[in-house]
């Protein structure tokens, strides 16, 4: 029984959804040019379930690059309407379409002469006729068996909230490393992070001349324990890499000779690097393609500026 109620559910959600795609026509555009346009804030305002709904929809205004918050219509009342000014964009969520905290909000909307959208059930209601921009998000049925509770209704208006988000996004060329900025923590913030908030720096990159004795780099390789070392010019720039696999292979074809040589002559030339501005996911990508456990991070001279090894990259728990 309990699973023949949830798939009823699903089926009536999806149903809603599926219709609504169908329904959406100019007035969305409208909404998005309002939003776009909009040089304050996208304001979200709902009562109820509506007003959790709401909460959502302004949470993803914000994290995808359109400015916004969350005004309780209730609170509003009581001297948050301070918070709305000029230049800023209402979106207001209301099935019936006469919540009657909402309408109390409008002389002030009015007065600052703040762009009205409303998601509602009821195009003809009060509300609805004081908007600059209505969006039907009705419904046929509630996916509730009482047909009480707000079920497929808030589904309706967050999808079209999501909507509205993600049109105004690709509006906006909002990129992924924009989403990097606005996301530094958490696993969507770790898995875009970018390298040179990973990367190794100043006295902790190891680093030697192409004129070092061998004896130097093991040296300096055991003493920075990145298990490689950069080799740079007198000017800064990266000439090569030397890793412990270099080391190793070195010492098996020449032997103790090796000892007598130069950081020149066993440095792999030119070797992959990466930017400091790239995602840390890119840097392992190239890791694993290249079968590589470090990457020189270099300017666009050449300029060695940092290192970023495999392990900081496991070790953020990016992944």
């Amino acid at each position: 029984m309990s699973l023949q109620t949830a798939r009823k559910v699903l089926e009536i959600e999806a149903r809603t959804l599926s219709e609504l795609t169908h329904r959406l026509d100019r007035r969305f555009e409208q909404a998005v040019e309002i939003l776009l346009a909009c040089q304050g804030r996208a304001v979200v305002a709902g009562m109820g379930k509506s007003g959790i709904i709401g909460q959502k929809i302004s949470a993803t205004f914000s994290s995808t690059g359109t400015p916004s918050f969350f005004l309780h219509p209730a609170e509003a009342l009581h001297g948050d309407l301070g918070r709305l000014v000029r230049n800023d964009a209402l979106l207001a969520l209301s099935y019936s379409g006469e919540t009657e905290e909402l309408l109390r909000l409008l002389e002030t909307v009015k007065r600052l002469a703040i762009p009205l959208i409303t998601l509602t059930g009821r195009p003809d209601s009060t509300l609805a006729q004081a908007s600059d921009v209505v969006i039907d998000v009705s419904v046929p049925q509630e996916a509730c068996p009482l047909g009480l509770a707000p079920t497929a209704s808030t589904t309706a208006m967050l999808a079209v909230g999501d909507a509205l988000a993600m049109a105004l996004l690709e509006k906006r060329g909002f990129s992924e490393e924009d989403y990097a900025n606005l996301h530094p923590a958490g696993g969507l913030g770790m898995k875009l992070r970018r390298v040179e908030s990973l990367m190794h720096t100043g006295e902790s990159i190891p680093r030697v001349r192409p004129q070092t004795p061998m004896l130097e780099v093991i040296y300096e390789m055991s003493r920075k324990g990145l298990g490689h070392t950069a080799v740079v010019n007198v000017d800064g720039r990266l000439v090569g890499l030397i890793s412990d696999g270099d080391l190793r292979r070195l010492f098996e074809r020449e032997g103790n000779r090796a000892l007598n040589m130069l950081a020149a002559d066993c440095m792999t030339a030119s070797p992959v690097t990466i930017s400091r501005k790239e995602l840390a996911t890119g840097a392992l990508n190239v890791m694993e393609s290249r079968k590589i456990t470090a990457l020189p991070v270099v300017d666009a001279e050449g300029k060695l500026e940092g290192v970023l090894h495999i392990h900081d990259l496991w070790t953020t728990q990016m992944f």
